[in-house]
């Protein structure tokens, strides 16, 4: 006869205690521990901006009112620097050309970049492709790039011409002609840099509602109207913005001269950036070169601000 199985009550699960909240010392502890350690990865960039940033523009302050030699004390020259770099000859060819290359480029390099982006966003195929295809020349160097032009402007073997010859057409001088060496410098700056351009003017595109669109076509609306009453009000901040950075940008133009011209022919292409070159590393004039720092930073600082102003009243009214 088998024994009955002795009957147990039936096991309770396991109940474990809710952990009781951390005191308000520890979340304190815990949150200056995290704030701690956010200002130190912050604390990097901030010094690398102080060291590479701050401290230069500063210092090249200091040194346009000093007469400044590597190797030798500074003394104090007072505005002798800006009155001998206002007497240069060079200096007013120097901002007419400067200015001439920005607006030029606003001209030929701001157009373009806005119409590719808005070529490139009705593609329906390959919009991947032609995206890198745009993109490719900001991924090369400035230097190598402005080598490769220097080659196809080549007013003997050179590329540009060579097609000239082929199409039975009148060649040129291009980067070597007075006349035509800041507009060849224009193209270069425009080809290099409009990559990233377009891409942002694609993301703004890309932003916009398609409902509008819709709107605008049951209206009647042709595509240019459509481009006129939708995408340029839509993407009216991007393009405000770019506007500003292309214009601080080609006022600060440097390796196209440099490397293509050298300044010339008959200083046709000699700008504010280059002149500086020259004082600081063929004159050994640093005072004369910082001056005429402070002087373009002062008129950049200040058509920015009066730029931002206008734009922020405009969006208040609008």
């Amino acid at each position: 006869m088998t024994k009955t199985a002795e009957r147990r009550p039936p096991a309770r699960a396991a109940v474990h205690p809710v952990p009781a909240p951390p005191p308000a010392a520890d979340r304190r502890r815990r949150r200056l521990v995290d704030q701690a350690r956010a200002y130190g990865f912050l604390l990097g960039g901030l010094l690398c901006f102080a060291l590479f940033s701050w401290y230069p523009a500063i210092r090249a302050v200091v040194i346009a009112f000093q007469t400044y030699t590597p190797g030798s004390p500074p003394e104090w020259a007072g505005t002798a620097n800006f009155t001998r770099v206002l007497h240069d000859p060079e200096f007013a060819a120097a901002w007419r050309n400067t200015l001439t290359f920005t607006l030029l480029a606003l001209l030929i390099g701001f157009a373009i970049p806005f119409v590719l982006a808005l070529v490139l966003n009705e593609l329906r195929h390959a919009r991947a492709f032609f995206r890198v295809v745009v993109y490719l020349p900001v991924m090369i160097p400035p230097v190598v790039s402005a080598l490769l032009w220097k080659w196809f402007y080549d007013p003997g073997a050179g590329l540009a011409n060579e097609a000239l010859r082929f199409l039975h057409l009148p060649t040129s001088n291009w980067s070597n002609g007075a006349d035509t060496a800041l507009v060849s410098l224009v193209i270069v700056a425009t080809w290099a840099n409009m990559g990233g351009t377009v891409l942002i003017y694609l993301a703004a595109l890309q932003s916009v509602p398609g409902e509008l669109y819709e709107a605008a076509e049951l209206d009647g609306a042709n595509l240019l109207q459509r481009v006129r009453h939708v995408t340029v009000p839509q993407t009216r901040f991007v393009i405000l913005m770019l506007m500003l950075l292309q214009i601080v940008a080609t006022m600060q133009v440097f390796t196209e001269p440099f490397v293509i011209t050298g300044g010339g022919p008959e200083n046709a292409t000699v700008t504010v950036l280059y002149l500086i070159y020259k004082y600081a590393f063929l004159y050994n004039d640093f005072g004369g070169a910082c001056a005429l720092s402070v002087m373009l930073l002062l008129l950049l600082g200040a058509f920015s601000a009066v730029y931002l102003r206008l734009t922020r009243s405009e969006e208040g009214t609008a």
